[in-house]
C-alpha cells in the first residue's frame, strides 16, 4: 500500500556505545505516515540488520516498543528506538505488516537506511 510512508533518522550514541569492546550503539526515531483514507493498525515488524561485516540478524516480533497502533487517515505514529552493533557501520531495513479494519493485511517497506558512527563513512 502506498499510502503509508515510513522514514527513519539514525544517530550513533556514544552515551551507550563502548568502542574498546566494539559496542557501537544507535538511536533511530520512526515516523509512520498514514496518506490513505482508511485507519491502519500496525501488527508486526520485521528488521534485517547487517553490520559492517555483512553479518545479518532479523529481527521479527509483534507491534513496535511494545504498542500495535493504530494511525487515522493524515496521521503520523512517531516512535523511537535503538541497537547495537559490533562494528562501527551497518544498515537496517525490513517491513511492518499493517492492517485495515483487521480486515486485509498488507506489508509496508521500511527503506534501508546507515547507521554510521561519524566519521568512519567518508
Amino acid at each position: 500500500m502506498n499510502d503509508i510512508i515510513v522514514g527513519v533518522t539514525p544517530h550513533y550514541s556514544s552515551e551507550y556505545s563502548d568502542p574498546m569492546n566494539k559496542k557501537f550503539s544507535f538511536i533511530y526515531h520512526v515516523s509512520i505516515k498514514n496518506n490513505g483514507g482508511r485507519s491502519v493498525q500496525l501488527i508486526s515488524r520485521h528488521w534485517i540488520i547487517t553490520d559492517g561485516d555483512a553479518q545479518a540478524k532479523e529481527v521479527k516480533g509483534l507491534g513496535v516498543v511494545g504498542e500495535q497502533p493504530t494511525i487515522a487517515p493524515g496521521e503520523a505514529y512517531q516512535y523511537t528506538s535503538s541497537v547495537t552493533l559490533n562494528t562501527q557501520v551497518g544498515t537496517m531495513e525490513g517491513y511492518y505488516q499493517m492492517s485495515c479494519n483487521s480486515e486485509t493485511a498488507f506489508d509496508v517497506s521500511i527503506p534501508v537506511f546507515l547507521l554510521s558512527v561519524p566519521g568512519a563513512v567518508h
